[in-house]
């Protein structure tokens, strides 16, 4: 599985929830979301043309998040897509 521009163009690193989260680590809450999906199996191919997020994008494997991070963050699902439905494909 692969997340394919994950943070949604920087959408879902304003969730407030993900705030006292990022605080508690350290960091960004585009950082968290980043290591929410590595820490769920899932490759993760973050999307930016500017050096400073490309470091922060990588910046992730110092740092584990908590089981109830993880669930808290996997509450927040709500089914949005930003592109086609794999399901929906026809090859």
């Amino acid at each position: 599985v692969e997340s394919w521009g994950p943070l949604v163009r920087g959408k879902f690193s304003t969730l407030d929830a993900l705030a006292p989260i990022a605080t508690r680590h350290g960091k960004t809450r585009a950082q968290v979301i980043l290591r929410w999906i590595i820490q769920r199996g899932i490759r993760a191919l973050p999307k930016s043309v500017h050096k400073e997020r490309i470091e922060e994008n990588i910046d992730i494997f110092d740092f584990t998040l908590t089981e109830q991070d993880m669930l808290t963050i996997s509450a927040l699902n709500s089914d949005t897509r930003t592109g086609p439905n794999p399901d929906e494909l026809l090859f």
